[in-house]
């Protein structure tokens, strides 16, 4: 209140998940101001109704983005739009996005590409988890309510998987926080996600399978399928535990430790320097 000399702002945003800050502000806010309700705060919220609300009229606004999914009158800007519009003026050339392109190679030499990257500075890798934890973080707000993605979803979604091959861009982040922008459910998200991630295994299997022979060979069969029955186990459990998570909406949950890791990371790095 004291930056506004005590007659309090005409708009304030509730952007926590704790409904009883209502009160608060409501308080905050000048007479006949708005407060706008933007954090999913779930549960109810105790609030004076004759001297905070009537006597001072203030307006209470809701705002939970279900206009990204349906198109209203007054607000026609869905994520359909949005997207069809910026395809459209990147195709115009009204967007330009050549400056963002450092490196044009043939997929021939991803390896090469692929060790490019991990040679990269230590810090470099302390950004990506950062960005990591970003993605993870925006995944916040309304669910969608969608089985199956539309054919643009799924090309969005596969872009995200092309930017996971970043070392430290989580590919099941990456592509589930896509499904999930797209509008589906928690679920689905996570189905699809692993459902794009078999041809990605299979293609690595395929080009790793001639030094898999040679190392089975080495290891011996048993500790082999030791470890394969124990790391089959443990990607069922993941499995079912990130759906949990997802169904709960609690995925951004992830993205504190991804910026603890990238801080350290970056920390590290320039200890080292």
């Amino acid at each position: 209140m004291a930056h506004t000399s005590g007659a309090g702002a005409e708009t304030v945003f509730h952007c926590s998940a704790n409904p009883q800050l209502l009160q608060t502000a409501m308080e905050a806010a000048a007479d006949r101001g708005t407060v706008v309700l933007t954090g999913s705060a779930p549960g109810t919220a105790q609030i004076g109704l004759q001297v905070e609300l009537l006597r001072r009229e203030l307006s209470i606004l809701g705002v939970y983005g279900r206009g990204l999914q349906d198109a209203h009158p007054y607000w026609p800007w869905t994520r359909q739009l949005n997207r069809r519009i910026a395809l459209d003026m990147l195709a115009s050339g009204e967007l330009q996005v050549d400056y963002l392109i450092s490196h044009a190679v043939p997929y021939t030499q991803a390896p090469e590409v692929y060790a490019t990257l991990l040679a990269g500075p230590t810090s470099w890798l302390g950004v990506q988890f950062l960005i990591t934890g970003g993605i993870l973080w925006m995944t916040r707000g309304p669910r969608g309510e969608r089985e199956l993605p539309t054919p643009a979803a799924a090309t969005g979604i596969g872009f995200a998987q092309a930017v996971a091959i970043l070392p430290a861009i989580s590919r099941s982040g990456a592509t589930v926080a896509a499904a999930l922008w797209s509008g589906l459910t928690p679920a689905a998200a996570a189905e699809f996600s692993f459902l794009m991630a078999i041809p990605v295994i299979a293609g690595a299997a395929l080009v790793e399978a001639r030094e898999a022979v040679l190392n089975l060979s080495a290891i011996g069969l048993l500790p082999w399928s030791v470890s394969f029955i124990v790391a089959f186990v443990a990607g069922l459990w993941s499995i079912r535990f990130l759906v949990a998570v997802l169904r709960r909406g609690r995925f951004h949950v992830f993205a504190p430790y991804c910026w603890a890791v990238g801080v350290f990371t970056i920390g590290y790095a320039m200890w080292r320097a």
